[in-house]
């Protein structure tokens, strides 16, 4: 599978949002392939891990999001799930549920309902390791034009996190232990 074969389906080459697409997906595949590697996880592992990374935010042009690039009609919140949807549709369920888990450090049937998100109402959580990884690699680095590539800190992470709902800060700081062993600490700045 050649992960921007399946970018180059639903986004032109020449826009604003495919090239975010791409910057984003590749650092988030970087970081999280060296976790992986410092987890000394299978070849088989490591592949797929770059290709869904590449792919996770394969929604957000469904999404309203002109900053970005992205001027379609569903709040931002729901990319994860559209992405899954389209993964599905593509024959790449594994894939698709990267998708669907990244969001935030993962989202609870209870976190939908109580905030009346626009999301179908399950666990959208990380379950395994590969889903974990790549969850906890994205909060590392914006889509924000303005932050090409720039790698965020823990604290600021968890800062964010915590000021969208203290239980998705809890959660990434949860799998920071599960992780990041500490001859990792080198891989995320600040710690």
């Amino acid at each position: 599978m050649d992960p921007e074969k399946i970018i180059h389906k639903f986004y032109r080459p020449d826009s604003k949002a495919y090239g975010i697409m791409l910057r984003h997906g590749r650092c988030v595949a970087k970081k999280s392939l060296d976790i992986a590697k410092s987890l000394g996880l299978k070849k088989s592992s490591m592949e797929f891990i770059h290709e869904a990374a590449m792919l996770h935010d394969i929604g957000i042009f469904l999404t309203h999001a002109p900053t970005i690039g992205c001027f379609g009609s569903s709040p931002y919140i729901c990319h994860g799930f559209l992405g899954r949807k389209l993964l599905d549709k593509l024959g790449f369920p594994e894939h698709a549920l990267v998708a669907e888990r990244h969001t935030g450090a993962g989202i609870t049937a209870d976190n939908i309902s109580i905030n009346s998100l626009p999301l179908p109402c399950r666990d959208m959580i990380p379950l395994s390791i590969e889903e974990k990884i790549i969850c906890f690699a994205d909060k590392f680095f914006s889509k924000s034009p303005d932050k090409k590539g720039i790698e965020k800190t823990i604290p600021e992470i968890i800062n964010e996190l915590t000021a969208i709902d203290a239980t998705q800060a809890k959660r990434f700081a949860d799998l920071k232990k599960e992780l990041l062993p500490r001859h990792m600490q080198q891989f995320c700045k600040k710690l």
